[in-house]
């Protein structure tokens, strides 16, 4: 779950708790809204963790590069 749908979840949550005065049959929309919102909490958590994990600074090798030397050759003929 990318931060994007995250913060989608955590704004219909709160809409579907705080701002709606609704009733549907069988449905409680304020619960909805709250594990709506707890999703989106613990999809922002887990998002932010992998970003941090991906941008971490890996250690290179302090070893010189080897350098070759190449020559072209302009005496043979190309192939047919």
């Amino acid at each position: 779950m990318g931060i994007g749908t995250s913060i989608f979840l955590l704004a219909v949550g709160a809409i579907l708790t705080f701002a709606l005065d609704a009733s549907v049959g069988g449905v409680n929309l304020d619960v909805v809204g709250w594990i709506l919102m707890a999703a989106g909490l613990l999809g922002l958590v887990i998002t932010a963790l992998l970003w941090g994990r991906r941008r971490e600074v890996v250690a290179t090798t302090t070893e010189p590069v080897e350098y070759r030397r190449v020559e072209e050759r302009r005496d043979v003929a190309p192939p047919l």
